[in-house]
């Protein structure tokens, strides 16, 4: 439940109170709530079949409770993280302990025959996997602190690398005499890559700006490839102020043109399609495929790095997924919509008369 929502990092730095809202944290929440009422359903039975079936019962209080809890956790949230930090989190425990022993109180007063879960078993459970959650989130937020993730994207932006660099110098070169303000443009995007690559990227960037290094990147392909390469823009539905990964789009179009358009002899066509859904921006790219399994082990170096720089970034609620669909291979990235805080207007008075 204690995951922080920031606009550039959805992980929490320890002795920050997070935002209640978050997939993952429901998601880390109810499996967690759940395992411990099976594991004490399966200690207060003589056998495993009476523990499951007393876990199964027990279920219709604790899933309604938890789910109102999880609700009331995240509607109180923003008044929940303008409080000093153990204010916050002993109101946070507060609201996990009398949510359910509430909820136990009502279910008894519905069914006064029933002794499936007391108030007072109720309040016990409910303040023992509060104390474990807050404890396993603090150690999770020192473990994610920005120093430590810092350190390991910079880790994972050393491995980016591209191959194409060089084979971008090669085509410069074969252009400088025949055609060379085309080579002159193609040293201008080609100093722009390496400006994006040697930057640190440990912040978020805008969809415009990883557009614009993906075009320049093509350009650069374009040079080598000629007519075998063509590229279909779907972006005229794209949040442009979105913020992303830096580097994200640029090697998956990168591994598109190596693994889908160079070991093919005819010519290839690459789908960018980007669009808002909700709070969810989608970036999906396809590219042929060849119809076999590539030998270039590049492609999932590539695809787990970008994984691990989404979770980094946003944990559960980014996702990438790779599928064959025919002769098509398809690349699907959902990352939650965020935007830069825009800056505030200094207050200016109205002139006078």
């Amino acid at each position: 439940m204690f995951l922080l929502m920031q606009s550039k990092n959805h992980n929490n730095p320890p002795g920050v109170l997070p935002n209640f809202c978050h997939l993952g944290t429901s998601l880390r929440t109810i499996l967690a709530v759940e395992a411990g009422a099976l594991f004490a359903a399966l200690a207060g039975s003589p056998g495993i079949p009476e523990g499951i079936s007393l876990f199964a019962e027990r279920s219709v209080v604790i899933q309604p409770a938890l789910m109102l809890c999880l609700l009331a956790l995240c509607l109180s949230s923003p008044i929940l993280r303008k409080l000093p930090y153990s204010a916050g989190i002993a109101a946070s425990f507060l609201i996990a302990v009398a949510i359910p022993t509430l909820s136990t109180f009502l279910f008894q007063w519905m069914l006064p025959d029933s002794h499936i879960l007391t108030p007072l078993q109720g309040a016990g459970f409910s303040a023992s996997m509060a104390g474990l959650l807050l404890i396993y989130f603090h150690l999770r937020g020192k473990a994610l602190s920005p120093a430590v993730t810092e350190a390991r994207l910079q880790a994972l932006q050393a491995r980016i690398r591209p191959h194409f660099l060089f084979n971008s110098l090669n085509a410069v070169l074969s252009l400088v005499r025949s055609d060379p303000r085309r080579a002159e443009r193609a040293l201008e995007d080609l100093s722009e890559l390496f400006r994006a690559l040697m930057r640190e990227n440990r912040e978020l960037t805008t969809l415009r700006d990883e557009i614009d290094l993906t075009r320049a990147y093509l350009e650069l392909e374009q040079l080598r490839l000629g007519e075998r390469l063509s590229i279909t823009w779907h972006i005229d539905k794209m949040p442009s102020d979105a913020l992303i990964p830096p580097l994200i789009i640029q090697p998956l179009v990168e591994n598109a043109i190596y693994h889908g358009i160079e070991p093919c002899r005819e010519p290839g066509e690459i789908h960018i399609n980007i669009y808002r859904s909700g709070d969810a921006v989608h970036v999906v790219i396809r590219n042929p495929y060849p119809g076999k399994v590539s030998s270039h082990a590049g492609n999932k170096l590539a695809m787990d790095n970008i994984r691990e720089r989404l979770a980094l970034h946003f944990d559960l609620d980014a996702t990438l997924k790779s599928q064959v669909l025919g002769a098509v291979y398809q690349v699907h990235i959902t990352l939650p919509y965020s935007r830069a805080p825009q800056p505030t207007r200094p207050f200016a008075p109205a002139p006078r008369g």
